[in-house]
Formats: C-alpha cells, structure tokens, sequence
C-alpha cells in the first residue's frame, strides 16, 4: 500500500511563503515522478509543478513560475513544494501526486498519469 501523505498547509498573507511537503511510503518509488496539483472551491483540480525521478527536470505551471520550486530528496522519500510570494488566488488544497512518468515535459501536467496521491493540503493566502 503506497501512501503519499501532504504536511506544510496553512495560513499565509498574501507575499508570504510556505512549504509543504510529501511523504511517500510503502514502497521503493524509484523511477517515479513527484507532482503537486490543487484544487480551489468550485474549480476543477489543476497542475502546479512536477519533478523528475533524478530531479532533473521540472515543470510549473505559467502562474507559479519564479515563485514555486518544486525539488525532491530521494534518500528521505520526500517532495517539496517552497511557495513564496503568494497571491490570494494560490488558495487552494494541494495535492501531492506520483507516477511513472520518464520525463515531466510531456505529459507531467496531466492527472491520469499520476496513479499515487496524498489526501490533500489546505493553503489559505489572506489579502
């Protein structure tokens, strides 16, 4: 049984930071990209960032980049996601995903090729 479980959640002010993070356990999960998606109320959930297996490559969705760094420690079978500058409308619960992806460039923003996800994270950003 793979379990990815989200920590890092909370309240921020709008330009503030936070980090979340991603434990994944109950299995080797080598060769599996990490990504991290959200959902805010009323809304379809939605790509944030993704990482290669070696760290490698990484891809961000347009609205996050220069202010989300998506990295991964192998050897703790942990990701992370460093938000800082947030905006009221990063809101959301986010979500850390895994799969079997060789390379995040082409398909890494893409839920169905995620097979591996965590219950979620609340991240509230104040105006």
């Amino acid at each position: 049984q793979v379990q990815l479980v989200e920590s890092g959640g909370g309240l921020a002010q709008a330009g503030g930071s936070l980090r979340l993070s991603c434990a994944v356990s109950g299995r080797t999960w080598s060769n599996y990209a990490m990504a991290w998606f959200r959902q805010a109320p009323g809304k379809e959930r939605e790509f944030v960032a993704a990482i290669s297996w070696r760290g490698a490559s990484t891809y961000y969705r347009d609205s996050v980049k220069g202010r989300f760094t998506i990295s991964r420690d192998n050897a703790k079978n942990t990701a992370y996601l460093q938000m800082n500058s947030l905006k009221p409308e990063d809101t959301a619960v986010y979500y850390c995903a895994a799969g079997p992806l060789n390379t995040v460039r082409v398909g890494g923003d893409r839920a169905d090729k995620y097979n591996y996800w965590g219950q979620g994270t609340q991240v509230t950003v104040s105006s």
